[in-house]
């Protein structure tokens, strides 16, 4: 897949587990999974802006364009 999630990087550097990322964002801890392992298929713009505003990140930050190797 091109887009490539780095949520769990992002929550390392931050020091974040997923119980308080799911707390701060207040999405449900399935959901929250789905994301970090890259299975998600769309993110809402409310979802990603809780995201960045809980790890104090830019988007660019957690999503990564990977072109097709």
């Amino acid at each position: 897949m091109p887009i490539v999630v780095n949520l769990d990087v992002m929550m390392a550097r931050r020091k974040l587990s997923m119980n308080e990322l799911q707390q701060k964002v207040g999405i449900t801890l399935a959901n929250l999974s789905i994301l970090k392992n890259g299975k998600a298929k769309a993110i809402r713009f409310e979802t990603l802006e809780s995201i960045c505003k809980a790890l104090n990140c830019q988007p660019g930050d957690i999503l990564e364009y990977r072109a097709d190797e």
